[in-house]
């Protein structure tokens, strides 16, 4: 898009150019929070089949094409449309579920406002399809938004409306063989174009080259943004179509400036890995993690199961989740989990045994997690698990395994593995690499703990405990 003039942003400390926007600097309330909790939730949750629900049923014989044609109907007939109307979001607690989070551990909270799908979970301005007019007839994001800001947690919001347009293309086609062969799907219904996007014919795979869209996208963008001032915004892919995307981003930071004495407080998630890119705010690694301390904060994105809730998913243990959390937080990231909400707004048991599970850890633990910083080394011992995206399989940590954070004049030593034959030696915490240890404590044990630090190692004699903790962290203070 040649002129992006007409698209009007807040004046303030940013320009919408790469070079302005590289001057950002991640607020501190992120650096500090650690840890974030994500609802990703919207209509495609209907089914209860996961993800790309309304893009996969537009594909003959994907799986959930033949669940959607056995169930509901044939895609010509019954479509996303007519999913969307099952959506009621019935039994919807934010104001509980934010309880929960909150005392789970989470420092801050995250919205999906708008997924693929093209259908809006906010009061939007610009689209008819959206969750105050159709569906849960609810504003799903203004109720998220009052029950953080009530306790206190910094609000996100997730877009990932930039794919869209090519995205969605699928509706357009028709089966190419059985029954229905040659029957165009209710995408192809003029009728529907606003929700199913006049994208026939169109040859991208992600974001796609159309200066329609590109406009579109950025008008609801601005409007979720002005309605809601998120102090975090998450695009699911790199920044989104150039010049057009850092207008975008420049409105977030000065709006978030204008609320807060001309000092920007907002963070801008994408995932493109370039430094020239991700400069402009903070990487997001989806499902995965890093090799090693990075310069400037990041954060993981993952799911306990899938995510839009799926009755067939193999969830994560609460194990899984705070071993992930503590290399991550390790490495100068933080953590940011959904747990996948059911139709009526509900969470399963499996979702509420591991927030219970890490509330009890949190309650333990929260003193080596909550404003601390990376230390000089990130880890110590044998295991690492593999860097990059879509790699978090559980990693076989142990009881040589650490993971470091510091605070002051203290170093947290995350233990990977209970040592079950009682005795934790640490040899970063030495007397030759890291001087004189003053004190020494087990985070949520309430005896004394025995230690010897040598020239090459700190011993810790570990207390047996009728119930062996998860990742248990030795504060060390020097």
């Amino acid at each position: 898009m040649s002129d992006t003039s007409s698209l009007q942003i807040t004046d303030g400390p940013f320009a919408p150019t790469w070079e302005s926007l590289r001057t950002y600097e991640c607020p501190q309330w992120f650096k500090d929070a650690k840890f974030g909790i994500w609802a990703h939730w919207g209509p495609q949750c209907t089914p209860m089949c996961g993800d790309w629900y309304a893009r996969r049923i537009y594909q003959p014989h994907d799986p959930l094409y033949q669940h959607h044609w056995r169930v509901y109907g044939h895609p010509s007939k019954f479509g996303y449309k007519d999913i969307i109307k099952l959506w009621k979001a019935e039994k919807f607690d934010p104001e509980g579920l934010m309880d929960m989070y909150k005392a789970a551990g989470a420092r801050y909270f995250v919205a999906q406002a708008v997924h693929h799908d093209n259908f809006d979970n906010w009061n939007s301005t610009h689209h008819r399809w959206n969750a105050t007019k159709i569906g849960p007839m609810k504003d799903i994001v203004g109720l998220w938004h009052r029950a953080a800001e009530k306790r206190g947690l910094p609000f996100g919001v997730s877009e990932h409306l930039g794919a869209s347009f090519s995205w969605m293309k699928y509706n357009k086609n028709c089966d190419p063989d059985g029954p229905y062969a040659g029957v165009p799907y209710d995408g192809n219904d003029p009728e529907y174009e606003d929700l199913y996007q006049p994208n026939k014919g169109d040859k991208d795979d992600w974001y796609t080259t159309n200066p329609w869209w590109h406009a579109k996208w950025f008008e609801r963008m601005k409007d979720l943004v002005d309605q809601h001032h998120p102090d975090l915004l998450y695009s699911d892919g790199g920044v989104p179509f150039d010049e057009v995307g850092l207008r975008l981003i420049a409105h977030l930071y000065n709006t978030s400036a204008r609320l807060h004495n001309g000092v920007n407080q907002a963070v801008y998630n994408q995932k493109d890995t370039n430094p020239q890119v991700y400069k402009v705010g903070v990487l997001d690694i989806e499902r995965g993690q890093r090799p090693d301390i990075a310069e400037d904060p990041w954060q993981t994105d993952t799911c306990a199961g899938g995510w839009f809730f799926d009755s067939r998913q193999i969830y994560k243990t609460p194990q899984h989740v705070i071993e992930m959390l503590v290399d991550i937080i390790s490495k100068n990231g933080n953590l940011l989990l959904n747990l996948p909400q059911m139709p009526d707004g509900t969470l399963d048991e499996q979702c509420l045994w591991i927030l219970k599970v890490l509330e009890k850890w949190f309650q333990a633990n929260s003193d080596g997690v909550y404003g601390t910083h990376p230390w000089k080394v990130a880890s110590e011992g044998p295991t690492n698990p593999v860097a990059g995206a879509f790699k978090e399989d559980a990693v076989p940590w142990t009881p040589e395994d650490f993971r470091f954070t510091a605070k002051n004049n203290t170093v947290y030593a995350y233990q990977m593995r209970y040592p079950v034959k009682g005795i934790a030696a640490i040899r970063q915490l030495g007397k030759e690499l890291s001087g004189v240890v003053k004190n020494l404590t087990l985070l949520g044990y309430p005896g004394k703990v025995t230690f010897e630090q040598k020239e090459r190692a700190l011993v810790i004699y570990v207390p047996k405990t009728a119930e062996l903790p998860i990742v248990p962290c030795y504060a060390v203070e020097f």
